[in-house]
């Protein structure tokens, strides 16, 4: 017997990597995993693999509007997760549609750059995210190095481009994992001076999609009514068990395994 959806709806903005191990294809899996419903809107088409990206293509933003307004006028959306934009008028797109959704919970996974270090966007579009997003995010979610380019502070350490980010957006998670420390730090900061480290062990190898991985289990354990910080422990737990059950199907990175092998 049919019955009424009760899995919460996450809006995903972002590209697709035919490779599966990023993009809109990580969103819906860790999104299962939390057990809410993925409702998927193409912002860009890219050409990759497990290596690096090649070349990527911004979808026509009249396209990306009617995707994400018919799923806004069909389903209730409880959060927001943005990924690969690749543009400033995709970012413009964005915020156009999220005047339509106030008060909805939006992680903000600030792509820049490709595992590989292959670009995904022109140099403004890290400008446009931290003046235009950034401010209506409930949280952010880059690397390190990502961190750098946002805050402009090429060598800056973790705190000083929090430092530099927090007047533009309420709460920050910089990830670790990118320098040589046996454990990785990750790093919770608010706007109100509240901080919060989380460690986990360090894991061999280079890994395809997760911060696409850990935004996503992110932006669902907060569509399920999920405090912030808790919210952040039991995406970080999620996204370190993903990778350690990691598989190496090409040439390149290992993809985090996202689902149990009974849902597979």
């Amino acid at each position: 017997m049919k019955t009424p959806n009760s899995r919460p709806v996450v809006l995903c903005l972002s590209g697709h990597d035919p490779s599966g191990g990023a993009g809109l294809q990580a969103d819906i899996e860790a999104l299962l995993a939390q057990g809410c419903h993925a409702a998927p809107t193409v912002t860009a088409l890219t050409v990759q693999d497990t290596v690096d990206v090649a070349d990527f293509r911004v979808l026509d933003r009249a396209w990306v509007l009617a995707q994400a307004r018919a799923v806004m006028a069909d389903l209730p959306v409880a959060a927001v997760k943005l990924g690969m934009l690749g543009s400033t008028e995709m970012v413009e797109t964005v915020l156009e549609l999220l005047q339509s959704l106030p008060g909805v919970p939006l992680v903000c996974d600030p792509v820049l750059r490709a595992g590989g270090g292959g670009s995904l966007g022109p140099d403004d579009v890290g400008y446009a995210l931290r003046e235009r997003l950034f401010p209506l995010s409930t949280i952010a979610t880059p690397n390190l190095p990502e961190a750098r380019i946002l805050a402009d502070l090429p060598n800056g350490t973790a705190d000083e481009c929090a430092e530099r980010l927090l007047p533009h957006i309420e709460h920050l998670l910089i990830t670790g994992g990118h320098g040589d420390e046996q454990e990785v730090h990750n790093r919770l900061y608010s706007r109100d001076g509240r901080r919060e480290d989380f460690l986990c062990q360090r894991l061999p190898g280079s890994y395809h999609g997760s911060g696409c991985t850990l935004a996503s289990a992110l932006s669902g354990r907060l569509a399920l009514g999920e405090g912030l910080p808790s919210a952040v422990r039991s995406a970080l737990d999620y996204t370190w068990r993903t990778l350690r059950d990691a598989e190496a199907p090409g040439r390149g990175q290992y993809i985090p395994r996202r689902l149990p092998l009974d849902l597979d």
